[in-house]
């Protein structure tokens, strides 16, 4: 593999540089760059500064331009470690005599067969967003579309978006990628593409602009966001970005996204403010004190940072409601039951029981559990598109963790039937609605139990629980049924589009179903030790990658994020959807970890220690910590200019982030000489 570089000249004699991969699958397929910048206003583009001269030295380029307004020298080195890519360095020159507010634009062409696919990492995947959907986010239509509806063959973006600032294209022949830092000495950058009958196209921007309209997580768009610099006579910058280049595998983003990772691993630190067993000690103690309500039986999904506020608004503040799964319910509880038998803290221990209690007595008529239960409505079916629906993840996920919770305790010699009995009926629920193809369907009727969406990977989770369940329960037929869908799913790992796991974001591709697609097919391949499994294991927790930020984002200095010094590296945007960080890839740490172990490859040990090390920040060592109480945790830290500001943090503990903390840091304290968080 590499990326490699020419200079060629059109019928006018116009000197233009193609960039292409050795892997391409023909000579007409490359990057093309007739251009050093396109220089823009708040109507236009007023310049664009063609290329005028061309050096080769060795393996660097030198090419200038210039125009009325700037003029540009530049240097194009090949950097051939690791995946190989160009490293442009652009001395920019603006030549007016008076201060100027302008933009600029680097911009490359990608040529070649078939209409493009993309993928800004964290931020936009393919299309991105189904015609059919029902949430509202940018989505991309090769025949354009309408703007007010976040629909558009061109979208330009704001780097603090993106878990890396790169944005990738590609077509029937090569993938083609620019790579930027967050910041430049023109302020935040940005990333954009356009495709349709006239032209493939990808960029970088200085400063950033966000076109053609504004994502803010609401479903109607802001207007477009235009940021210019103001340029002073004679002032000269410096600015930087990459070029990477590949074959037309929809994987082939990976080399490049684990190259630019080993730089900023170097350039960004870490920085943990406890240990594990710190970490796992405070989460027990804020899940059993802010969120289990002993009187409903439930860990309550969220309990407000400020109990004065709360108690002003008689508990409205806190949300007494409790998912099965996914933002509450079994998984943390068992996380609480666990460190209570260690412990020896019976209160934790009594707790959690009650909890999963209470949890195994909700079966709903289709022989599933409920997916939450509500104050004053008691139990139902959750945030689905449809109000009679279960969602496959939710309720895959509680039974996965209702079988952890037998094994744990009938290591203990502590039986629980009413738990076996409800964990059974779910998972031969899961048996019997399977389709021939290994599909179980992402959404139940709660009452009849009929599969009333077949499309997307929210049943993937379905397999892990099946595959534990037949260890515990000696049935063969979870195990099968397990298998079956292993070879169903992996269509979704394949074409690098998992979606449809959270029941709040239909259909949308999400870091939760990289997650669940890690756990489900690592525990395959420790079913039978296919290699297959391995490597669907490996391909699922690259994309998740794309997910888990690079970097450390620069905070606005006012900000409590930038007064706390929170280090971004190693966190995970939630989606293209839901655009702020989160925890949830503590989830699947046990399962990245035993990943390492089979590989040997250190990238997934060093990007599953970054999500540790995170989420070992912003957890309140004591009451009055970051204006939380101890052990509360909160579930956003906003990374944009979306729902809130960029540094801001919503002031709600989640059960399920302080649940997540609990679980990991007991999953990965075996782990710890090699994971050094300290």
């Amino acid at each position: 593999m590499a990326t490699c570089i020419k200079e060629k000249k059109d019928e006018t004699k116009q000197s233009e540089l193609q960039v292409y991969s050795s892997e391409r699958k023909s000579d007409l397929a490359f990057l093309r760059l007739d251009s050093l910048l396109e220089i823009y206003n708040s109507e236009n583009v007023v310049e664009k500064i063609n290329i005028d001269e061309i050096k080769e030295e060795a393996e660097c380029f030198h090419v200038s331009g210039t125009g009325d307004l700037f003029s540009v020298q530049s240097q194009w080195k090949h950097v051939q470690t690791g995946c190989g890519y160009i490293q442009v360095d652009l001395t920019v020159c603006y030549n007016q005599g008076v201060s100027g507010d302008y933009g600029l634009q680097f911009n490359a062409d990608l040529l070649g067969s078939g209409k493009p696919t993309w993928m800004i990492p964290g931020a936009f995947y393919k299309e991105n967003r189904f015609e059919h959907n029902t949430r509202k986010y940018p989505r991309y239509d090769y025949r354009g579309g309408r703007h007010e509806e976040m629909v558009s063959d061109h979208w330009s973006f704001r780097s603090d978006r993106a878990a890396l600032p790169a944005v990738f294209a590609w077509n029937e022949e090569m993938c083609g990628a620019l790579c930027v830092e967050e910041m430049s000495e023109l302020g935040l950058t940005g990333i954009g593409f356009r495709g349709n009958e006239s032209t493939t196209s990808i960029w970088v921007n200085f400063p950033y602009k966000e076109e053609p309209v504004t994502f803010v997580g609401e479903p109607i768009p802001k207007p477009k966001d235009l940021s210019l610099y103001t340029f002073q006579p004679g002032q000269t910058v410096h600015l930087q970005l990459k070029i990477y280049t590949a074959s037309p595998d929809l994987h082939s983003y990976d080399p490049f996204v684990r190259e630019m990772y080993q730089l900023h691993q170097q350039e960004y630190p870490l920085n943990p403010w406890m240990s594990l067993e710190e970490a796992a000690e405070l989460t027990a103690h804020g899940l059993y004190r802010w969120h289990y309500m002993p009187e409903h039986r439930i860990l309550a999904e969220t309990a407000a940072f400020d109990r004065e506020f709360n108690n002003n608004v008689k508990g409205m503040g806190d949300r007494p409601h409790m998912h099965v799964g996914w933002v509450s319910g079994v998984p943390y509880a068992y996380a609480l039951l666990t460190y209570g038998r260690k412990k020896g803290i019976q209160e934790y221990v009594d707790a959690a029981i009650d909890v999963i209690d209470n949890v195994a007595s909700a079966i709903a008529p289709s022989g599933t559990f409920w997916a939450s239960w509500v104050l004053g409505k008691g139990w139902g079916t959750g945030w689905n598109p449809k109000n009679t629906w279960l969602q496959a993840r939710t309720i895959a996920e509680a039974a996965l963790f209702l079988v952890r919770a037998l094994r744990s305790e009938k290591q203990l010699g502590i039986h629980h039937p009413e738990w076996e009995k409800a964990v059974q009926s779910n998972l031969n629920f899961a048996v019997d609605h399977q389709c021939t193809d290994g599909n179980f369907g992402s959404y139940y009727h709660c009452e009849s139990g009929d599969v009333e969406e077949w499309d997307g990977a929210g049943g993937i989770l379905w397999i892990a629980s099946l595959l534990e369940g037949s260890s515990y329960f000696d049935n063969n037929r979870y195990r099968s049924a397990a298998e079956k869908a292993g070879h169903y799913y992996e269509r979704f790992v394949l074409d690098e589009y998992i979606y449809g796991a959270p029941e709040d974001v239909h259909l949308t591709p999400t870091s939760e179903d990289a997650y669940n697609a890690v756990v489900a097919y690592v525990l395959l391949y420790e079913n039978n030790k296919n290699e297959k499994w391995l490597e669907l294991a490996k391909q699922s927790a690259d994309w998740l990658m794309t997910f888990r930020w690079t970097y450390n984002l620069a905070f606005p200095e006012k900000t409590f994020l930038h007064q706390y010094d929170f280090r971004s590296r190693g966190a995970d945007q939630a989606s293209p959807s839901n655009q702020h960080l989160h925890n949830y890839g503590l989830f699947c740490v046990p399962e990245m970890l035993r990943l390492w172990e089979y590989t040997d490859d250190p990238y997934y040990l060093d990007r599953t220690r970054d999500h540790i090390a995170c989420f070992l920040q912003f957890i309140a060592r004591e009451d009055g910590d970051f204006n939380a109480y101890k052990g509360m945790v909160t579930e956003r830290f906003y990374n944009t200019n979306c729902f809130q500001p960029k540094g801001m943090m919503l002031t709600l503990s989640h059960s399920w982030c302080v649940g997540l903390v609990l679980y990991a840091a007991q999953e990965a304290l075996p782990f710890n000489s090699v994971l050094q968080l300290s």
